[in-house]
């Protein structure tokens, strides 16, 4: 292969190819970085147009088994429908590259990226939003910006750009940025808890070893702005490099805007209050009602009409009088001022049946967030192309939004990429709060009504249900939408946006953690860009209203009542491994003991000493660790060599049909067998021993590792 151009980043380097395949797309990337190789490309369907107000964007990233010489697991042995990093990294590069594309732009688009080989140090999202970014700015499409991402790392304290897959394991934080060189466009950030924190062997509650490690908001604004310095700078660079390569543009229509100014002029003169109280309905199904009225209303009168005219020139002027009220007069469409959070009701373990729920309502936003607890065994499998096998998920946060949430009459359908992306949001929130050694956490939040920030109602819902079964955490998460209405100079920032005003907004601003920082953010700009002072306010506004709503969530989090006899209940421990044959006990006796005894199970890993007692009953739970306690803390005997011959006292420790077994002083056991109880003939040998009495036997034989004794 023959690279037209080779550009070097901070810590890496790609070389790019555009005219030896793929020839016949509108523009093409063939993209090799370290032992990565990756092919983007774009086409368009020139010749079609779609109607309506949106852009016929689609974006898949395709990653191939062979890339990393696997071959498909499963039955099928080939590459099926697309698994969640798959869809997650389709997503992050259409929402970076969708704000590209003109204002009218109708003609199907498709954006592939196909992943040929891996370097399994190496960020294929960050590439991936390169390779096509690149196919695009070289195509015969009049764009002629280029944006590319950069992930920022915290390593030892220390910011590390574009780590490598690696360096990202051990890092406290994973930020994802797109931008051109002028704009940041769109951020991703988790915080990732602090992990191999190394434990003392104890018989305390294991420590979490997931700190919530939440980032302050002027920490997070000094790595924005040295990410985006770099950022910028390399956009440039690839603008340079990339121009002499790219096709010469072909016309493309537009679809131009299609407002009648007459009709816009009569509605906001006759019927500007009837459009003003149709924003007063909150809910998106009562508005589009009131809205369809009113254009029914109108056309009574101007029959003369096309109702498809009079739709957009109703549109225009509600979302100018949505942006105008607030901008002007610093009142939102529900009476709401700019900070303020819509009213908050929580209702904790309303399903009896489950191991723990929580329903949290905003406004006209409510997530049912329900918990479901397992062991190790329920984690979720999965193998990305740079791990070398398979990995456990256990933690694992389910979004589904039907229908009927927004009063839409649609068929419940598989997963779409939108639930995918909101419940990964959710997920990246809470998990740095959650131990989960020993357990798997499944949370699945049904929507049950969406006017905005459902996925902000998933964070806190999540966080109650995590409460309501009982399960520790280092900090309380919430989250709340922030948005953005802009004109020229003037600008106002909206807490909790709502649905009405995240459609006719310039942002939408996701962000999640507790009091003192950030577990998580995603953001988009519809404005093309904004600068870091203004980001600044907005996060900082961000916190205020995170600090509400927390403050609800903590007088909720007072008055949980557990499901008792449904909640699985768990305590993790650490004892000195040399002990866990005492706890075994002779062909697993005395845990079998402790078992039946507390009505309890019992997981023990051999090597490392852990401990996992999980029951019903908080009480068994207690006593078989206070029995495991005593165990662990009694004395150790020195182990007895026993001689034919030899005779010892012991205890009765249980009485058989065929005998008794003896505790013998170092706590092995003999069997006595019913016929070595005495000279006379013993029918019933509770006739003669109880559990608990102390015997002189002799040992007469050895059977193996068992021994037999004869009374004295």
């Amino acid at each position: 292969m023959q690279y037209d151009t080779t550009i070097e980043l901070e810590n890496k380097t790609e070389a790019y190819s555009f005219q030896e395949v793929a020839r016949q797309a509108n523009g093409a990337a063939w993209l090799k970085s370290g032992d990565t190789v990756m092919l983007a490309t774009v086409v368009v369907e020139t010749d079609e147009m779609v109607e309506g107000d949106f852009l016929p964007l689609t974006v898949q990233y395709i990653e191939k088994s062979y890339a990393a010489g696997k071959i498909p697991g499963g039955f099928f042995k080939r590459e099926t429908k697309p698994g969640d990093f798959e869809t997650l990294t389709s997503r992050i590069v259409d929402r970076s590259l969708r704000p590209l594309f003109p204002k009218g732009f109708a003609h199907p688009t498709q954006i592939t990226i196909m992943v040929f080989s891996v370097d399994k140090e190496a960020d294929l999202q960050v590439l991936a939003l390169n390779a096509a970014s690149a196919a695009l700015f070289v195509s015969d499409i009049d764009i002629n910006k280029s944006v590319s991402a950069i992930r920022a790392a915290k390593i030892d304290g220390q910011l590390v750009l574009n780590p490598t897959h690696s360096q990202l394991q051990n890092s406290t934080l994973d930020l994802y940025l797109s931008g051109t060189k002028d704009d940041l466009l769109m951020i991703e950030m988790r915080s990732i808890g602090s992990e191999n924190v190394e434990i003392e062997p104890t018989l305390e509650p294991m420590v979490s070893t997931h700190l919530s490690n939440a980032m302050g908001e002027d920490e997070l604004i000094e790595v924005l702005a040295k990410s985006q310095e770099v950022l910028f700078s390399a956009n440039a660079e690839y603008e340079k490099l990339f121009s002499a390569f790219k096709k010469p543009t072909q016309p493309l229509q537009l679809l131009t805007n299609t407002l009648d100014e007459t009709m816009v002029a009569y509605v906001e003169q006759n019927h500007r209050d009837d459009i003003k109280d149709a924003m007063n309905q909150m809910a998106k199904s009562e508005r589009s009602s009131a809205l369809k009225s009113l254009r029914k209303k109108i056309l009574e009168s101007q029959s003369q009409w096309d109702e498809i005219q009079l739709k957009s020139a109703i549109e225009h002027l509600k979302r100018k009088q949505v942006r105008s009220q607030i901008l002007n007069e610093k009142v939102r469409a529900d009476g709401r001022g700019l900070r303020d959070i819509r009213p908050i009701s929580i209702q904790t373990n309303i399903l009896p049946s489950a191991h723990a729920s929580a329903l949290f309502t905003r406004g006209q936003t409510q997530a049912l967030v329900v918990l479901t607890l397992g062991n190790e065994k329920d984690a979720q499998m999965y193998e990305t192309l740079t791990d070398d096998g398979a990995k456990n998920e256990n933690f694992m946060v389910h979004y589904n939004f039907p229908g009927f949430s927004v009063g839409e009459a649609s068929p419940i359908m598989g997963v779409k990429r939108r639930e995918l992306g909101h419940g990964n949001l959710a997920k990246r929130a809470l998990e740095p709060i959650v131990n989960t050694e020993g357990k798997t956490i499944r949370l699945v939040s049904e929507i049950l009504e969406s006017n905005g920030s459902s996925s902000m109602a998933t964070v806190c819902g999540g966080y109650l249900a995590l409460k309501a079964a009982d399960i520790e955490t280092s900090d309380t998460i919430a989250g709340i939408a922030m948005g953005m209405v802009s004109e020229g100079e003037k600008y106002a920032i909206l807490s909790d946006i709502m649905g009405l005003e995240d459609h006719d907004g310039d942002m939408d601003f996701k962000v999640t953690g507790s009091k003192d920082g950030i577990t998580a953010m995603q953001m988009d700009i519809k404005l093309g860009g904004i600068s870091l002072d203004l980001l600044k306010e907005v996060l900082y506004q961000a916190k205020e209203g995170r600090s509400h709503i927390i403050d609800i969530m903590l007088e909720a989090e007072k008055k949980i009542e557990f499901n008792d006899g449904v909640l699985p209940t768990s305590e993790f421990f650490h004892i000195d491994p040399s002990f866990i044959g005492e706890i075994i006990g002779q062909a697993g006796k005395t845990i079998r003991e402790i078992i039946e005894k507390f009505e309890v199970a019992i997981d023990i890993d051999k090597k490392e000493g852990k401990v996992k007692i999980t029951g019903k009953d908080k009480s068994g739970i207690k006593g078989a660790k206070e029995h495991i306690h005593a165990i662990v803390n009694k004395p150790k005997v020195a182990k007895i060599k026993y001689e034919i011959g030899d005779k010892y006292e012991g205890v009765v420790k249980r009485i058989v049909d065929f005998g008794a077994f003896i505790e013998l002083p170092d706590g092995t056991d003999g069997l006595l067998h019913i016929s070595k109880i005495s000279k006379d003939r013993v029918e019933n040998v509770k006739d003669v021993l109880s559990e608990g009495d102390k015997v002189t036997v002799e040992i007469i034989e050895f059977k193996g590792n068992k021994i037999s004794l004869s009374m004295v």
